[in-house]
């Protein structure tokens, strides 16, 4: 079976099967946050030292996207995502079996590397399954499971772990990771890699600029978004006022937003790629400040709570897409580095936004913050579109 021979409904599957894997790396990703003091007595280190096994896994991301998607280079794409979903979900299963916090902290940063790699892989393998002008879409309906993980996984998750035992999220996370197994063997048809394909070629993407830039506007403009996400527990109940038990329904509008977000993006960037990126980054801006000034009150504190969300999740599809445009001979690597990017943002907006708040500034601080950083990624941004077309000037 082709490619070009897939009907829509194999298509849908193929990234249905695909998405599936998003969700599970969602779920292990987020609700790890929900259970830490849950973790940390479990192996009996402070809640400090326990918020390790986040940073361990978002360094496992870091190292693994550019290594395993170079080293995989030559492997058919379909066995190149199935070892990573294998990596992933022994990953998670060591994580139950770990009998000591140093051993946990190894786990999670195991299952961590597969992270990134497997979402520009499975990015490429959707892109290449639709026309051009549907790549957006398609990359959008794969770290759609990603998106419905905040909704439906991470809180399932949360649950689980809180009543009965923390270990058995990551065994819920295996679990999934076997059915995304079984949904790419039967869905996904077989893709030969690329005729040249090399873990040169692949780090060969590093040596363009633009490549660079479109990181650069993920790591600077997507931190904006983490600054207030990082805080948004105590936000919410120090400035909007609301319960600590009214918690789960915020961040359920938060998760909301990202899939509104994500649909809407992929959309969007369909029509132009650098022009939804100009526009998202401007909007995320003008968001934040917005926010910065409605969550005194909670009815609009809710409001923004949901337009936050979807406002940072417009930016990744077209991300992604500006990736496979800058480096075509090396897709995999440059798709899988954005994701590297992306927690690179997260421990940036995380640092700058605790920053402030140590300051004195208050927890409105990080939104101010964010939007500033939001604003040097369309700088950014703009820099790389004037790159483009000095580019294109001199080839015509």
């Amino acid at each position: 079976m082709t490619t070009t021979s897939l009907s829509p409904r194999q298509v849908t599957l193929a990234i249905f099967s695909l998405a599936v894997g998003g969700f599970g790396i969602g779920t292990t990703e987020f609700a790890m946050m929900g259970l830490l003091p849950n973790v940390a007595d479990g192996v009996h280190v402070s809640i400090p030292d326990a918020g390790h096994l986040i940073s361990s896994y978002a360094l496992g991301v870091v190292v693994g996207a550019p290594v395993l998607a170079a080293v995989g280079a030559r492997l058919p794409r379909k066995k190149l995502v199935l070892g990573l979903m294998v990596l992933f979900t022994l990953g998670n299963l060591s994580s139950f079996f770990a009998p000591d916090f140093g051993s946990l902290l190894v786990s999670r940063f195991v299952a961590g590397l597969p992270h990134g790699a497997y979402f520009g892989v499975a990015a490429v393998i959707a892109a290449s399954l639709v026309a051009p002008t549907k790549r957006g879409h398609a990359i959008s309906m794969v770290m759609l499971g990603l998106s419905i993980a905040n909704v439906v996984g991470v809180p399932l998750a949360t649950l689980i772990g809180q009543q009965f035992g923390w270990r058995l999220m990551f065994v819920l996370v295996a679990l999934i990771g076997l059915l995304t197994l079984a949904c790419i063997v039967r869905f996904v048809p077989a893709q030969k890699a690329a005729k040249d394909a090399s873990i040169r070629t692949e780090l060969g993407a590093l040596k363009r600029l633009q490549v660079w830039l479109a990181l650069l506007i993920g790591i600077v403009g997507f931190g904006g978004f983490f600054a207030v996400y990082t805080y948004i527990a105590p936000t919410m109940t120090d400035v909007a006022g609301f319960q600590a038990d009214f918690l789960p329904v915020v961040v359920a509008l938060y998760g909301l937003g990202m899939v509104t977000g994500n649909v809407i993006g992929g959309k969007i960037a369909d029509r132009s790629v650098l022009g939804s990126i100009y526009a998202v980054m401007a909007f995320i801006a003008l968001m934040l400040l917005l926010y910065s000034l409605a969550i005194h009150v909670q009815w609009s504190a809710l409001v923004m709570i949901f337009v936050v969300g979807a406002a940072g999740a417009m930016l990744v599809p077209a991300l992604q897409t500006r990736l496979l445009d800058v480096s075509p001979d090396a897709p995999s690597l440059a798709s899988s580095l954005n994701h590297a990017a992306l927690n690179v943002a997260n421990a940036l907006g995380a640092f700058l936004g605790g920053l402030v708040i140590s300051w004195g500034w208050g927890y409105v601080a990080p939104a101010v913050v964010g939007a500033g950083l939001a604003v040097i990624g369309l700088v950014i941004a703009l820099i790389s579109g004037r790159v483009d077309h000095r580019r294109r000037l001199r080839l015509n």
